[in-house]
């Protein structure tokens, strides 16, 4: 199992950029598929973006261009830069990690950082 701490949420104004960060302990996280979600008060959980266990990646239409996702398997740490922030973008964000395992998918979560985009 893995366990997920994420941190670098904060307050920033419309245009500004914020790094998350998530930390990971207890498995080596090379081998997790790993992805960054949000959750707005009163909207469902969305994938942001995510990153594979061999480096592919996908974003979101609504920051493509604006996030970028990294891992450091080594520092066991995944990053999302997020630039040009918009007040959409306020949400808790979660660090997901998935590993497949025979017909399932294990799932972890962090516990979610808020980032709040405002004026």
């Amino acid at each position: 199992q893995v366990q997920l701490v994420e941190s670098g949420g904060g307050l920033v104004q419309p245009g500004g950029s914020l790094r998350l960060s998530c930390a990971a302990s207890g498995s080596m996280l090379s081998i997790y598929h790993m992805g960054w979600y949000r959750q707005a008060p009163g909207k469902q959980r969305e994938l942001v973006a995510a990153i594979t266990s061999s480096g592919r990646i996908n974003y979101d239409d609504s920051v493509k261009g604006r996030f970028t996702i990294s891992r450091d398997n080594a520092k066991n740490t995944v990053g999302l830069q997020m630039n040009s922030l918009k007040s959409e973008d306020t949400a808790v964000y979660y660090c997901n990690a998935k590993l497949p395992a025979g017909t399932n998918t294990l799932n972890y979560w962090g516990q979610g950082t808020q980032v709040t985009v405002s004026s």
